[in-house]
């Protein structure tokens, strides 16, 4: 089943590194990742692939690079196998 959502990552980002981060895990888990938000405490993604493997991104993200601390994730979805 296919997924839609919009995750809000809040905490301390350097954004480059979130960014290529993210970048990295969709292109590994196969779903598109578009970021919308780039800022030093707020990154902003909307996720699109199969619900589990964006539950899988949103657990990747949460983790993050070793230089951003993310202290909470915010998930609105718009598809079934999205939560709210």
């Amino acid at each position: 089943m296919r997924a839609r959502a919009t995750m809000v990552f809040r905490g301390v980002f350097a954004p480059e590194s979130f960014a290529e981060f993210m970048r990295h895990r969709a292109a590994r888990l196969s779903i598109a990742a578009r970021p919308r938000r780039l800022e030093d405490a707020r990154i902003e993604v909307e996720v699109e692939g199969d619900a589990d493997l964006v539950d899988m991104f949103e657990m990747a993200c949460s983790l993050g690079p070793l230089d951003c601390l993310v202290l909470d994730v915010e998930r609105v979805g718009s598809e079934p196998g999205s939560r709210r």
